[in-house]
């Protein structure tokens, strides 16, 4: 038997269907961030690791589904999906595999329900994202859509009593991550017509949509890229203080996140003006590192505790 097998078996997903199903949301987590999933898989007890990858899955799928083709045909996309989860956590009942294994880890977690809800209701903030005028739009972003989307997953190895210093320092790593993905994402993000940098920023660094959509570098683009990559640099480095908040799996996961993130955040800066032309991605190595020092200090009691 596969460890991933083995891990159905200890979360108590026994039936042969809902086994292929939390299969199913395993192989859309693996391929969406495949250090992600391996990070997972390497520190998270075997119990826990399905019920991250079924929230995990939930929310990419969810992501996809906000990010995909036109905008009629994504505000009509979330709203059948929205319409469906919310049908099954009435009546306890899915036809969608997704949706299944989400019911089945809702039951294993229950405070996970409030936190499902809680994203249905702020998600269409992405539908309506066209840009940021202002850091505080960005902010408002974050609030409205990053935070609830990350606590899908935070809940599940956090404090059961869903404790209010949790979710402020969730949502101090979820800002840096958030700040760092929408500078490394440039390209994208440009190509599609809505960058993830408020219009004021740019401007403050004399940097025009227009120049970026033509593919120009203008003079200013190299300290606007350092300025937000320090930023979300600052927010990743403070996260480390939600560490004393969960027990060692939790912990030694969250850790290895914030530190491959600020892997990234190098790369980024390194690459600087031309995340123009395309983003940066962790060193294989590092990461490896990462993973490496992470499983072997999981069972170590946390240095933020007395």
């Amino acid at each position: 038997m596969s460890t991933w097998q083995r891990s159905l078996t200890a979360a108590g997903v026994r039936e042969p269907q809902l086994r292929n199903d939390y299969d199913y949301g395993r192989r859309l987590v693996s391929r969406f961030r495949r250090s992600s999933y391996l990070a997972a898989r390497l520190l998270l007890p075997p119990s826990v690791l399905p019920h991250v990858v079924a929230a995990t899955a939930v929310m990419h799928h969810g992501d996809n589904l906000l990010d995909t083709g036109p905008k009629p045909q994504r505000i009509a996309a979330w709203a059948s999906w929205e319409q469906r989860v919310r049908k099954a956590l009435e009546t306890g009942v899915a036809d969608d595999p997704l949706i299944r294994i989400l019911l089945h880890t809702v039951a294993a977690y229950p405070r996970l329900r409030g936190v499902v809800e809680e994203y249905l209701s702020t998600a269409g903030a992405e539908l309506e994202f066209t840009g940021f005028v202002s850091e505080a739009d960005y902010q408002a972003y974050v609030d409205a859509y990053s935070l609830p989307a990350f606590m899908l997953v935070a809940v599940l190895l956090g404090p059961e009593d869903g404790d209010a210093r949790y979710r402020a320092m969730c949502r101090t790593l979820i800002d840096g991550s958030q700040r760092l993905d929408f500078v490394n994402d440039l390209a994208e993000d440009v190509a599609e017509g809505r960058p993830g940098i408020p219009a004021q920023t740019l401007a403050s660094f004399s940097v025009t949509v227009a120049d970026l959509v033509a593919g120009h570098e203008p003079p200013g683009l190299r300290l606007l890229v350092e300025h937000e990559v320090s930023a979300a640099r600052a927010a990743l480095k403070a996260a480390r203080e939600l560490l004393s908040q969960v027990s060692a799996p939790g912990r030694a996961l969250l850790n290895a996140f914030v530190e491959i993130e600020l892997l990234t955040a190098d790369a980024a800066l390194a690459r600087g003006a031309a995340l123009l032309h395309g983003s940066a991605g962790p060193p294989l190595l590092g990461t490896l590192r990462v993973l490496r020092i992470a499983r072997r200090t999981r069972r170590l009691p946390s240095p933020f505790t007395a």
